[in-house]
């Protein structure tokens, strides 16, 4: 037996990444009027710039459940949780309330990953491969959190809206977002999402966008992902002149945000993600 890393669906990972690597994904929950649907598990169909949407975390009991079910499945060597950011979700505290009502919580470790999307999803396959190669849970453990804390996420937005009508960005910030001609910038700072700067024009903010994430990226080689909800042209623009200016990337993923942080972000929103180091 291994141990056995769950997650939650904001992480957005490949279903073959969560397949090859034995992954637990605890769906989330996106509200549409009076309809609840569970993310990658429930059929979603969602116009953006129309319905009236919400999310909502997964509850202590769907996840005690989960967690119960990975530590069977580890023949009890342990489960890694790794959630999205606290300040970004009530889905971490959940989990906290779901491992402190289990008999076996001393087998179960829960991580903030300080982020959103594959900026969780990174550190979910970094403790995943080393799970996989027989590592015991404390270093499984060490592994998610260290790249949890090396991840460096940059998002750029069309407005800032809907962010701050959903409490994950402050009034102050959401104000450079109503400006038609500025594009806003931002990136996550210890799990809180924060304005890092306004640009003019889509093209400035791409060149930005792709300028933070290589500095973050260093030189000794890392781990990125290309998130972005209808912009599949741009997000692969994006990616190629990554590959071209990260010296030694390791790994790139290019994925479509899911409906959790779709309706946070809106239509047109790309996000990078880069874990220094890699995620091997």
């Amino acid at each position: 037996m291994a141990v056995v890393v769950v997650t939650d669906s904001s992480a957005s990972l490949p279903a073959e990444h969560v397949d090859e690597l034995d992954i637990v994904v605890a769906p989330l929950h996106v509200l549409i009027g009076d309809r609840a649907i569970r993310e990658g598990v429930d059929p979603v169909d969602i116009d953006y710039a129309a319905d009236r949407v919400t999310t909502s975390a997964a509850s202590p009991g769907e996840l005690r459940a989960l967690y119960e079910e990975a530590l069977v499945r580890s023949g009890g060597d342990g489960v890694v949780a790794v959630h999205l950011s606290r300040q970004l979700s009530g889905t971490w505290e959940a989990g906290r309330q779901a491992v402190r009502d289990m008999d076996a919580a001393d087998r179960v470790r829960l991580v903030d990953s300080l982020g959103a999307g594959l900026a969780t999803g990174l550190p979910v396959l970094a403790a995943a491969r080393r799970a996989q190669a027989g590592a015991p849970l404390d270093v499984v453990y060490d592994t998610a959190v260290a790249a949890s804390s090396r991840a460096r996420s940059f998002i750029l937005v069309n407005r800032t809206e809907q962010l701050r009508r959903g409490g994950r960005l402050s009034s102050a910030a959401a104000f450079f977002g109503t400006e038609l001609v500025t594009k806003p910038l931002l990136h996550i700072v210890e799990g809180r999402l924060e304005l890092r700067e306004k640009v003019r024009t889509r093209s400035k903010a791409y060149a930005k966008l792709v300028a933070a994430a290589v500095d973050a990226a260093g030189e000794d080689g890392a781990a990125v992902a290309v998130q972005h909800l209808g912009a599949a042209d741009a997000a692969h623009t994006v990616a190629t002149q990554l590959r071209e200016l990260i010296p030694g990337i390791r790994e790139l993923l290019i994925t479509e945000f899911g409906p959790t942080l779709a309706v946070h972000l809106g239509l047109g929103a790309i996000g990078v993600l880069v874990v220094p180091g890699g995620c091997a």
